[in-house]
């Protein structure tokens, strides 16, 4: 059965925004990096939610170059905030941005959260990339962080994407999810599974958002070049379409 195509980014009459919207673990650029570029580029996103993005060794080169090869521009995150990053279109008028460093636990990987507030036209949105602990009681205390951010970004509207490391139905997952809206529960489209290429079989990765955001689609795109799916990185893509209402 075909899949209805996801609706393109455009500025409504009434002012509000159709944004396309990207969440991708991109395991610290490790593997094909051409292959990577053309996965985001074939998603033709405004927003590109990053997780496991460089950290180390000229990181802000390494996530400059993905960004160009992308087509999008750098728009805050990397080893600021221990490995989430934010990518935007030239459509997106950039507000503020500010790398949030989440508690270390001794003996874990320092977690973190990259935030931004963008407009597009009229709508105004805040936006947090994150990828939660591996450890169950660190994620859901990291979760509440998350929700915490969620309120003191001071947006109407707010969208969340990242690596969760959590199914849903897991207490994480569902902390999040009565919270904000779950695009693949609200509006189902393409692929579930987004871990790992080679055999989805669980949906780690997701794309939340405030109500008030209405999702028109989300979830893995199913026709983007599946050697280049296996090539780019350990996970799959999830892309969503949004409509954010005009502030």
């Amino acid at each position: 059965m075909a899949i209805t195509p996801l609706p393109n980014s455009r500025t409504e009459a009434d002012g509000s925004a159709v944004v396309r919207v990207l969440c991708y673990n991109v395991r610290s650029m490790r593997d094909d990096e051409d292959a990577l570029a053309r996965v985001i580029r074939a998603c033709a996103p405004d927003l590109v939610f990053v997780q496991e993005a460089p950290r180390f060794f000229r990181w802000r080169k390494h996530a400059a170059r993905l960004a160009a090869k992308s087509e999008l521009v750098m728009l805050s995150g990397g080893a600021t905030a221990a490995g989430p990053l934010l990518m935007c279109s030239l459509r997106a008028t950039v507000e503020r941005t500010e790398d949030v460093l989440l508690p270390l636990s001794p003996g874990l990987h320092r977690r973190g959260l990259a935030t931004a507030v963008v407009r597009f036209r009229g709508a105004r949105v805040g936006l947090i990339s994150c990828h939660l602990s591996l450890r169950s009681e660190e994620r859901y205390a990291q979760a509440g962080m998350v929700l915490d951010r969620v309120a003191g970004l001071d947006a109407p509207h707010t969208i969340v994407a990242g690596d969760l490391n959590e199914r849903p139905g897991g207490r994480s997952f569902t902390r999040l999810a009565k919270e904000l809206q779950d695009g693949w529960a609200v509006s189902p489209w393409g692929g579930e599974y987004t871990s790992t290429p080679a055999d989805p079989h669980q949906r780690i990765d997701a794309i939340l958002a405030t109500q008030g955001v209405e999702f028109l689609g989300c979830g893995v795109p199913q026709d983007l070049d599946p050697a280049d799916l296996r090539a780019a990185t350990d996970h799959l893509p999830v892309l969503a379409a949004v409509r954010i209402p005009a502030t």
